[in-house]
């Protein structure tokens, strides 16, 4: 990752801000367009909280408690309040990553001067980033209503210096000790900073972000088994031609087509049985339908892209400081747009995957793999080959067919009845990031196996792109041979997938894979 400073302004951040920051501990910056929209906005607000008129957030209770006011001592108490009983998380922390990701977007929409926040404020959540700083956020606590509240929540415990956080090498330690050894100073919250630290889709949107950053790669990583798998199983390329792809003029399916027929173009193996002597018809559709269902995916990942980026550019927070210097209440917390996306999203994972998985099987079944040995075997009966690598693959396929359904269909009311319909965003991004996790290994197991099938063509030689793929694994993985523990070759190749070895080897091979 290039960028080791994000700058934030007024506009959006991007999706390479994003994970640069999440992931990969980018620096971040507020310029002076930021700090000036943010002291205007503070302004407003510090007008109004001296009104005798009772107004949402600056002088009033929250939620169903909106109509009581709040007299001035008390108001910094409140805010406190609000962020210790807000903080009601539970269950095992959630990673790094997606603190980070919140957190950058909380302070992304600060930037905005569209929330009513003092400068040090967004200044000292800034300052926690840059420190490594991450507070303990949990997997549970989440309904997507008024926004991510309890994650969002946490965060903001640790500027009042309140909290366990992990420090800058992982070690989990207090808020008051971090921000100390950090030299930032624990911040005492004033009127409308409370509501304005909590009210986003912060959580949701960082991890649909750092998903379709992974699935970017991982689909193109499915088309790239895909052409391994129609290879060694004796399949024709001729179905992925251009013009029948344009037939049907879905993007996706298109650039999938065009990876297939870059990563086959040459390949001696379909060479070798191509002409009137080949008796088979057609290939299997988990073949032949490789880029239909590959470039459905893609497109869904381009709807979701869309989803992302609109969401990027929002300035949520309730109420906003409007741009005429009103300060309103509005829903533009509901996280329903992300949360069909998401949903959306671990639907086209679980069917990613699917497809992978039965091309893993034909390879194992000698009915069905054209002279392969059983299970890819050394001494089939003496030896089980990869036969309980695919019921790895079975399993994680089970598991991602339970992780598509939808989690923002079930709402459930909360907070008296006033946030009677909420968006479950963050349950969905949860399990979508399961979901990728799965869908990684699932091609994993079919990338070790096509391998081993290209192997057992020998003297038969794969296209130069495939050939580059079998030969990095081999790095790793031995070849066809007598049984061995499996689970580590797994390990290894799904690692190579993550860290983007795999299509590294492809594209030095064969440029224009996409």
């Amino acid at each position: 990752m290039s960028l080791t400073t994000v700058e934030l302004g007024i506009g959006p951040l991007s999706t390479e801000d994003v994970v640069a920051v999440a992931r990969h501990g980018a620096r971040v910056e507020l310029n002076q367009a930021a700090l000036e929209a943010i002291a205007h906005s503070r302004a407003v607000i510090a007008d109004l909280a001296e009104d005798v008129e009772p107004h949402y957030g600056i002088s009033t209770g929250f939620g169903a408690l909106a109509t009581t006011f709040i007299p001035l001592p008390a108001r910094a108490q409140l805010q406190a309040g609000l962020i210790r009983s807000h903080a009601a998380g539970a269950g095992p922390a959630v990673e790094t990553e997606v603190v980070r990701a919140l957190m950058l977007q909380r302070l992304s929409t600060m930037a905005t001067g569209r929330t009513g926040v003092r400068p040090i404020t967004a200044q000292s959540y800034a300052a926690l980033l840059n420190a490594q700083i991450t507070p303990v956020v949990h997997e549970y606590g989440s309904l997507g209503c008024s926004g991510d509240l309890a994650p969002l929540a946490h965060c903001a415990l640790a500027l009042l210096g309140e909290g366990p956080v992990t420090d800058a090498s992982g070690a989990l330690t207090t808020a008051a000790e971090a921000l100390a050894a950090a030299g930032i100073e624990p911040l005492q919250l004033v009127e409308k900073e409370g509501l304005a630290l909590i009210n986003g889709t912060d959580g949701m949107l960082g991890m649909l972000v750092l998903a379709l950053h992974d699935l970017t790669e991982l689909v193109t990583v499915a088309d790239l088994a895909a052409a391994m798998s129609v290879e060694a199983l004796m399949g024709t390329d001729a179905v992925f031609a251009a013009d029948l792809a344009r037939l049907r003029p879905h993007p996706g399916q298109q650039q999938s087509a065009a990876n297939l027929r870059i990563l086959l173009e040459n390949s001696p193996i379909i060479d070798s049985h191509q002409g009137p002597a080949c008796t088979r018809v057609q290939d299997a559709y988990s073949l032949r339908c490789a880029p239909q269902v590959h470039g459905a995916v893609r497109d869904t990942l381009e709807h979701a892209r869309l989803v992302a980026l609109r969401e990027l550019t929002a300035a949520i927070d309730n109420p906003v400081v409007t741009h005429d210097g009103r300060v309103e209440s509005n829903g533009n917390f509901h996280g329903a747009p992300v949360a069909y996306a998401l949903d959306f999203l671990a639907i086209a994972v679980a069917d990613l995957a699917s497809i992978s998985e039965r091309r893993t099987d034909r390879h194992l079944d000698a009915k069905r793999s054209d002279g392969l040995p059983p299970f890819l075997a050394e001494t089939p009966g003496v030896d089980s080959g990869l036969m309980i690598a695919q019921y790895t693959a079975a399993g994680l396929m089970a598991e991602l067919k339970r992780l598509a359904a939808p989690a923002s269909v079930d709402s459930i009311p909360s907070s008296a009845m006033q946030e009677d319909h909420v968006s479950m965003g963050w349950h969905a991004a949860r399990k979508l990031r399961r979901a990728v996790d799965g869908l990684r290994d699932v091609l994993a197991i079919e990338l070790m196996t096509a391998a081993r099938s290209l192997d057992l063509r020998a003297p038969l030689q794969p296209a130069a792109g495939t050939a580059a793929v079998r030969d990095f694994l081999r790095t790793g993985v031995a070849g066809p041979g007598p049984d061995r523990f499996l689970a580590p070759e797994i390990g290894w190749v799904s690692a190579a997938v993550r860290s983007g070895a795999v299509l590294e080897a492809a594209r030095n091979a064969v440029p224009g894979l996409d």
